[in-house]
C-alpha cells in the first residue's frame, strides 16, 4: 500500500522570515505575476486561510478565488495580506 501523499508547498521546507522574504522576493521579480499571486496562496495555505481572513478582515472564500490564479487580485488585497503575513520585499534591489 503507497503513503498519502499531501500537496506541496514550498513554505514547508523555508523557515526564517528572512528566507520567506527572500523566496517571495524572487518570485515578485518573476517577469509573470502569477507566480508571485501563487505563492502567496501558498503562504497564506502554510499560516490558515481562516486565520489570514480573519486577521485581515477578508472573505475565507473570496481569499480562495482570489489566490487561485485565475484572476488578478486587487493591490489592496494584495497589501493586506503582506502586512498580515509579515512580508518584506524591500530588502533587496530589484534585478
Amino acid at each position: 500500500m503507497g503513503e498519502k501523499t499531501h500537496p506541496y508547498n514550498p513554505f514547508d521546507f523555508i523557515e526564517t522570515q528572512e528566507e520567506i522574504n527572500d523566496f517571495m522576493l524572487d518570485c515578485f521579480n518573476d517577469e509573470d505575476p502569477r507566480v508571485f499571486v501563487e505563492a502567496l496562496g501558498f503562504l497564506v495555505k502554510k499560516h490558515g486561510v481562516s486565520d489570514v481572513a480573519e486577521a485581515t478582515g477578508l472573505n475565507r472564500e473570496n481569499l480562495y478565488r482570489t489566490l487561485s490564479g485565475k484572476s488578478s487580485p486587487k493591490w489592496d488585497t494584495v497589501h493586506k495580506l503582506m502586512k498580515c503575513l509579515n512580508l518584506n520585499l524591500g530588502t533587496k534591489a530589484f534585478a
